[in-house]
């Protein structure tokens, strides 16, 4: 068990911010959060390799703050890999366990069962520079897995691979990681879709401080504040300004918005949120296409109102020309409002 209270840092570029958490054992957490969100410079707190400026870091119940790196029992792997250039696939892999006093065989034995689970396991006498890109991620994941630290940190680590790699590496990491089932496995990432596929649990940062933490299916569904249903959407939602008065829902331009089934706050101002699958081809509205984008099956569609910008997603890939005009409707079933202080206040009657 890890438990983090109070973590502060000071940092030219990005601070955490009282970020405290208690993380347990056997669990995958995945971090979701923009560049320069905080994820790394927790990582790097934990770690030992940024100062902490208040706070404290308890393992097991044992104070690890002051610790030196070497005795925090943690690894961390970051998307850009370091493997040892003058060492095999092999002895990359093996030594962590060297250092940790296993003699020669036994080291090299779990290291080649290591390499096999990620699928490096006829690359064993080869030197990193032999290797790709891809399986030299492999290399260091796998370093960092056999040493079944308690703490196994991974930074965005198939950041940097190719597509197809990426895929197959998410469907194979849950059994990769399986080994280290009596680890805290903390993951980190910018893609909302990889942190709901791969975490038992997902920790939404945002300006150096946790915004939201739950089950991915929650958090996607009931995002608890403005910035935690910015991060977690992708593409992304679309955020208009809006006010309720007399019980009826208004863009900030005086437009009607739909609100069945949304049972409405008291009047004054409101933030209303627009998933992409909210909008929909043929209605009474008319909004001005001002880009279209392809993404895999889907056509991404950038539509401007008279009361502002949001995103329509359609399945297949569409013939949609910048400038041109489209009827569309807004379904209320997929509208949340938050409140001015960021709040999401949706209620639904039904």
């Amino acid at each position: 068990m890890l438990q983090i209270n109070q973590l502060t840092t000071v940092d030219p570029k990005v601070s955490l911010n009282d970020v405290s958490f208690l993380f347990e054992a056997g669990k995958i957490y995945t971090i979701l959060g923009r560049t320069g969100a905080g994820k790394t410079e927790l990582l790097r707190a934990l770690m030992g390799l940024n100062p902490l400026a208040a706070g404290d870091i308890h393992l097991d119940g044992t104070d690890i703050s002051e610790r030196p790196i070497r005795a925090r029992n943690m690894s961390l792997v970051y998307q850009q890999f370091i493997n040892y250039p003058h060492l095999s696939v092999l002895d990359n892999v093996a030594f962590p366990l060297r250092r940790q006093g296993k003699k020669k065989p036994e080291a090299q034995a779990l290291a080649t069962d290591m390499l096999a689970s990620v699928g490096l396991g006829d690359f064993l006498e080869r030197r990193p520079a032999q290797l790709s890109g891809g399986q030299q991620q492999r290399v260091a994941l796998a370093r960092a897995m056999v040493k079944k630290s308690r703490i196994l940190m991974l930074d965005e680590p198939l950041a940097n691979l190719d597509y197809k790699l990426r895929e197959q590496l998410r469907e194979e990491f849950p059994r990769l990681v399986a080994a280290n089932s009596d680890s805290v496995i903390l993951y980190t990432t910018t893609e909302p879709r990889e942190a709901m596929e791969l975490g038992n649990t997902m920790i939404i940062m945002h300006n150096g401080s946790i915004v939201a933490s739950g089950p991915p299916a929650e958090l996607f569904a009931h995002p608890p504040t403005i910035d935690a249903a910015s991060v977690i959407s992708d593409p992304p939602i679309s955020f208009i300004s809006g006010f309720v008065r007399n019980n009826e829902l208004f863009f900030a331009e005086g437009k009607p918005a739909p609100s069945d089934g949304l049972v409405l706050p008291s009047d004054g101002p409101v933030t209303i949120a627009l998933r992409p699958d909210a909008i929909e081809p043929n209605g009474p509205l008319q909004a001005t296409i001002g880009l279209s984008e392809f993404s895999g099956s889907e056509t991404i569609i950038h539509l401007d109102f008279d009361f502002g910008r949001a995103i329509m997603l359609v399945e297949g890939i569409g013939s949609f020309e910048v400038g041109e005009t489209l009827k569309v409707s807004i379904q209320a079933e997929h509208i949340m409002l938050f409140a001015p202080d960021g709040r999401n206040i949706t209620t639904r009657s039904n």
